[in-house]
């Protein structure tokens, strides 16, 4: 594997592939239409995002985008981990460890003191970063909001 490099989010497109590589990965690997709940957080980050407050990363691969995540503002305590996704051609090379690690020390330093994400069950991989990030799994419950039923989980950090 080439060099990855972790960059804050903002070249012209990258809110836009963001978008598109969480319809198509979700779509290819799990039959999940997920447009609808993803669209209104990428339109929501592009325009209200707050210097300080919120803030978005890329992972690169050799130049190319292979990850994303972003941390953003719930109130003045806590933030919430949001679209994380590594492509295939960049698993098991620790991008996913790095996006998280860098969304967890930009909520820290920010001043918030709990960092809270929702993922679904099916996604081992990053449920494996967000327990061994410190995690602690604090709900479940099924929704349908990908047009299949999924059983949704939503973590919580404290930041201390």
């Amino acid at each position: 594997m080439g060099e990855v490099t972790i960059r804050e989010l903002g070249a012209p497109g990258d809110l836009g592939w963001v978008l598109m590589a969480h319809g198509e990965r979700y779509a290819a690997e799990y039959g999940w239409s997920i447009d609808a709940v993803t669209a209104p957080i990428v339109a929501g980050y592009a325009t209200g995002a707050r210097p300080g407050r919120d803030a978005g990363w890329i992972a690169e691969l050799d130049g190319r985008r292979v990850g994303s995540v972003l941390c953003v503002g719930e109130d003045d305590v806590t933030a919430r981990l949001r679209l994380l996704l590594v492509d295939p051609d960049a698993r098991g090379h620790g991008v996913g460890r790095r996006l998280v690690a860098t969304c967890v020390d930009f909520a820290r330093a920010a001043g918030y003191r709990r960092l809270v994400l929702w993922t679904n069950e099916p996604l081992a991989a990053a449920r494996h970063l967000y327990l061994e990030a410190g995690f602690v799994l604090t709900g479940e419950e099924w929704h349908d909001d990908f047009g299949v039923d999924a059983l949704g989980q939503s973590y919580e950090l404290a930041l201390g």
